[in-house]
């Protein structure tokens, strides 16, 4: 069953990807199939050049992700943490879960214990492994829905297409914790719940590096972005953002979004293939929409910046 259901995600995040890359190619006998994925895709101010609102919700809608993720995610981590407490409890060698770490990431390493407790070891990293990537998550669902609800001033007539409605929905609740812990009773105590991190390998504080890079960034360019509209006089006018990355691409809050994701790539070892799958499908699917949204900016501003690039610096 579980096998299965881990298919099934790497299947959805497959098919999800592949119609963003077919649009994607400069074909013209695609022009259909692109104009059909971007209809999809449109949300905001790309779409306002259409009147038609059918099967659309409104922007503000995005609140809707980030509770169910902030709900989900949060269950998850307490669950697993939890689990990992009583069912995957610290072991004492000090530098078990760096080297541990090297092996999962694909480096090859001589273990002094018998094969058993090697398959036993594995598996408790890789629980504690998933209590670290949910923190992550947590972090970053609780701070995306504070921005929707405080940070962003949506414009009353901007609106997505169910499609990315739903699909946002079915993003924000992939990370799924296949362990979970039973109702038992256990004895708490702080630091056993936190000391198991400082054993965790150079690999997954790198990846919480970027991670916090790209973090950071994003939460300064959706303050640039919702400051917007407290200048602008009317409900549909737009001005050229400024600042942080916006100095260099046209959708750095796309950019850092990629980051984010590139960090829990790199947190988890990358021998994960869903998480894989789930970092090509981002990829895709917001360098697709920064393609949209800086051909949008080029023809709305005649004084646009030229050095700009849609989504990845000095690239596209």
């Amino acid at each position: 069953m579980e096998l299965g259901l881990v298919e099934l995600l790497r299947a959805a995040w497959i098919a999800g990807t592949l119609p963003i890359l077919i649009a994607s190619l400069p074909c013209s006998w695609l022009g259909s199939f692109h104009g059909l994925v971007l209809g999809l895709a449109r949300r905001g101010k790309i779409m306002k050049s259409s009147s038609h609102h059918k099967f659309t919700v409104p922007q503000r809608f995005f609140s809707h992700f980030y509770v169910v993720a902030v709900v989900w995610t949060t269950l998850l981590l307490i669950a697993t943490w939890i689990y990992a407490h009583r069912m995957a409890p610290i072991v004492s060698e000090p530098f078990f879960y760096s080297d541990l770490g090297s092996y999962l990431a694909g480096r090859s390493n001589t273990f002094s214990f018998h094969r058993s407790q090697l398959i036993n070891s594995e598996n408790k990293f890789r629980v504690w492994l998933s209590v670290f990537l949910l923190l992550l998550m947590e972090v970053q669902v609780l701070r995306r829905l504070f921005e929707t609800l405080y940070v962003f001033k949506y414009s009353p007539s901007a609106r997505m297409h169910i499609f990315g409605y739903l699909t946002g929905l079915f993003e924000v609740t992939e990370f799924i914790v296949k362990d979970r812990s039973s109702t038992q009773a256990i004895e708490f105590d702080w630091w056993d719940f936190v000391n198991p991190f400082s054993k965790l390998g150079w690999c997954q504080w790198i990846g919480a590096a970027i991670f916090l890079w790209g973090w950071i960034h994003q939460h300064r360019c959706h303050a640039i972005l919702g400051s917007l509209r407290e200048h602008v006089g009317k409900v549909d006018e737009y001005v050229i953002p400024h600042g942080d990355w916006f100095e260099i691409v046209s959708t750095p809050h796309y950019l850092a979004e990629i980051v984010i994701y590139a960090g829990v790539v790199f947190g988890s070892g990358g021998a994960d293939l869903t998480i894989w799958l789930l970092f090509g499908f981002v990829v895709s699917n917001l360098i697709f929409a920064a393609a949209e949204t800086h051909r949008w900016y080029l023809q709305k501003f005649d004084n646009y910046p030229s050095n700009r690039v849609a989504i990845i610096p000095f690239v596209c």
